[in-house]
């Protein structure tokens, strides 16, 4: 017996397009003589949808789509989509109106429903602000006797030996196991953070051998607003071991077959080695920012970007990113130098441009600083220069890139990384400007990281040399270096990712073996600037806590703890 993993790139709330992918993948799947066609979550309706779910018309028009999808499919193979389904029970019991469910399409019907039992609400999950959980796991017989389990993502994530720990009080894959299911399917929409494929794979690969079941697991790819979705599905047998996967960060489709003797999952061909393709973390996170760049520039309708090129190494990653996601033609950099700007960052900056192949303009912003300090010199009278008047170039800056933003169409990306995110390093209505954050979830040691690898994977200077060795300056005002104001980036990142990702205290944090008045300065300067990241662009979401979706900070707080 045959079975299909369509690894597919839904648009939210496409109903049509992601019916129509279905559709193609399903055909493919029956010419290729495939029994079954696995989908990913919500494949229909794309993932997350978030408050599409409370419109009762976007309900109305799933339902509908789902039955002409039916309808539509060759009668000859089963598919499992991914969709929502009514609650019917609602009125009468409460609760939420809707299931995250799979339904079995087959012979132009909707033959049954498999509805999502575990909920996640951590992170960037809220599924319980939409749908109703399932009570019991189920399956169906394929062939008159093949017993397939069907799971939706979450729903694998509950072995309390693997854990140490249960974190539902159910757990999915046991009760489908005490079911003696012969196969168990995920569908899956696992949004990207760095390492966490290798951290799926174990999970599995656990579970499939402590129940002696093998797995299929379908997941999303693409990009959808903050969140990336790698792809990377996969397949294990009931020894717990890899037997198919499927390309990362890109669309794909791939057969396996279930040999119904030994009851186990049998690779048609040798598995794709994603390990091998991806060297390290740089090249797994630049590939995932490349992919979440395109799909939100498509997705949102645009065809063309726009970003001040300030000859920083924010502005240099940002540009790469950019140029390799859309190409070249579709790229515009911005120069706009101050009396403060150095000769060497405007050259950097061209320098970039021609190693990119991007087209420039320069936009000196001299005179309008003039403007400004003129007509703010009755009320600034008798102050000294300071951050105001800083600030004033960024926000000319932005106000500039906007007017071209507005004029051609362009979609504006903002280069702030996640470092000057944190601590406020960066003024709003200036260099916080754009539709799209591009590395706000990449703190600044990374950022040199990639750029140097980016340099290294091409045996070539993408990134100009100068741009990776001279100090990171904001060239506000004469002479100006990012540490007058903050700490070594090496110091602060590692700060950062302590407080941020790990949740530790300030003592614990100083425990690691950081100065207690660097500890403090810098917790006070990541919970004032709450204001700042709550009006911030959305960020592309590469690490296990971002600011984004999934923070959630209040902006009027104490903060003497």
């Amino acid at each position: 017996m045959k079975i299909a993993i369509a690894q597919l790139n839904p648009t939210v709330g496409d109903l049509s397009g992601n019916a129509q992918r279905i559709l193609e993948a399903a055909e493919k799947a029956f010419e290729a003589g495939c029994n079954l066609l696995l989908t990913t979550e919500l494949s229909l309706t794309g993932y997350p949808p978030r408050d599409l779910l409370i419109r009762p018309s976007f309900i109305q028009a799933t339902t509908e789509k789902l039955q002409q999808l039916a309808r539509d499919l060759p009668p000859e193979i089963a598919v499992l989509v991914g969709t929502i389904q009514r609650n019917l029970d609602y009125q009468n019991q409460g609760g939420n109106p809707i299931f995250n469910s799979a339904a079995l399409l087959e012979k132009g019907e909707i033959k049954q429903y498999f509805k999502k039992r575990l909920l996640p609400t951590y992170d960037v999950f809220d599924e319980d602000r939409y749908f109703e959980p399932g009570l019991e796991s189920h399956f169906f017989v394929l062939e008159e006797s093949i017993k397939v389990g069907v799971t939706i993502c979450e729903d694998l994530w509950n072995d309390e030996q693997f854990w140490g720990k249960r974190n539902y009080p159910c757990n999915p894959f046991q009760d489908l196991a005490n079911l003696n299911v012969d196969l168990v399917v995920n569908l899956s929409a696992s949004p990207y953070q760095v390492g966490k494929q290798k951290f799926r794979q174990s999970l599995i690969s656990y579970s499939a051998k402590r129940y002696n079941t093998p797995i299929l697991y379908a997941n999303q790819v693409g990009g959808n607003d903050d969140l990336i979705f790698d792809g990377c599905s996969f397949a294990f047998n009931k020894n717990g071991d890899k037997i198919l996967s499927l390309k990362p960060f890109e669309t794909d489709f791939e057969i396996i077959e279930f040999n119904t003797e030994t009851q186990d999952l049998i690779a048609i061909s040798a598995p794709n080695q994603e390990i091998e393709f991806i060297k390290n973390e740089d090249q797994e996170i630049w590939l995932a920012l490349v992919l979440g760049v395109k799909d939100y520039v498509i997705k949102c309708g645009f065809s063309q970007v726009v970003l001040g090129l300030s000859g920083g190494i924010d502005s240099a990653l940002v540009a790469a990113i950019a140029t390799e996601a859309l190409g070249k033609e579709k790229v515009l950099g911005v120069l706009m130098p101050s009396p403060y700007s150095s000769d060497h960052s405007i050259q950097d900056a061209l320098e970039l441009a021609n190693n990119l192949g991007i087209k420039t303009q320069t936009l000196p912003i001299g005179n309008l600083m003039q403007t400004f300090d003129q007509t703010l010199e009755p009320i600034f009278a008798e102050t000294s220069f300071g951050l105001a008047e800083e600030n004033l170039q960024s926000r000319i800056r932005g106000t500039l890139l906007m007017a071209v933003s507005n004029k051609f169409g362009h979609l504006l990306l903002t280069t702030g990384n996640k470092s000057e995110m944190a601590v406020g390093y960066c003024t709003l209505y200036g260099d916080m400007n754009g539709g799209l954050a591009v590395i706000a979830d990449v703190p600044k040691t990374r950022v040199y990281s990639l750029c140097s690898w980016l340099n290294q994977y091409h045996e070539k200077e993408i990134i100009p040399h100068h741009i990776l060795v001279k100090p990171p300056s904001a060239e506000l005002k004469p002479g100006q270096v990012d540490q007058d104001s903050l700490p070594p980036y090496e110091i602060l990142d590692d700060i950062l990712y302590r407080l941020i990702e790990k949740h530790q205290s300030w003592s614990e944090i100083v425990e690691a073996g950081h100065e207690q008045a660097v500890v403090k300065k810098v917790i006070r300067l990541v919970m004032i600037a709450e204001f700042k990241r709550r009006q911030a662009a959305p960020g592309l979401k590469i690490s296990d806590r971002a600011f984004g979706t999934g923070w959630r900070m209040p902006i009027a707080k104490a903060i003497d703890w």
